[in-house]
């Protein structure tokens, strides 16, 4: 099942200046980049992706953080397209909290403190990097970041050799 997905590489990913390591990886997964751009989100931008539920859901506190964080700093917003793209995605990220990532995932090898750390110095768990959750989640992100004329699918060598597409 062939999948678009959004993937923001965080302020911490890009004043790191560990992007091309993480683009890499997605493209080496065999995923495709069909829309890339660094944005510097304001607060109302901000507000549009971290919406009133993650409030409802995680607690005022944490929209709030999560809204600060996204802007320190510009973001390169990555449109992804492939088959699974979602899963695969959620896989190479690793979770959410860094200290729980695995070795091999993008979390996992470039970032390690948790919750505990950050709650004790009052700032946000600087985990590099949003992808989308699920076809939901995905379905509702994309279009914040990209409109239709910014995505530019294309037959990439994958398309070729894995998935046996000949246009």
């Amino acid at each position: 099942m062939i999948e678009r997905t959004l993937i923001l590489l965080k302020p911490d990913a890009v004043q790191r200046g560990l992007m091309g390591k993480i683009i890499t990886r997605f493209e080496d997964a065999g995923l495709k980049i069909i829309g890339m751009k660094m944005v510097q989100a304001d607060q109302a931008f901000a507000e549009r992706h971290y919406t009133e539920d993650i409030a409802k859901r995680r607690g005022k506190k944490v929209r709030d953080v999560l809204l600060d964080y996204i802007q320190e700093g510009p973001i390169v917003a990555l449109a992804v397209e492939g088959v699974h793209a979602i899963e695969i995605v959620r896989k190479l990220v690793g979770p959410t909290m860094p200290r729980e990532a695995f070795p091999g995932t993008i979390r996992g090898d470039y970032c390690h403190h948790g919750k505990e750390y950050c709650d004790v110095k009052n700032m946000p768990v600087k985990n590099l990097i949003h992808a989308s959750g699920d076809k939901n989640d995905a379905e509702r992100e994309l279009p914040i970041w990209f409109s239709e004329k910014e995505l530019h699918p294309f037959t990439s060598v994958h398309d070729l050799h894995i998935l046996g597409k000949k246009d």
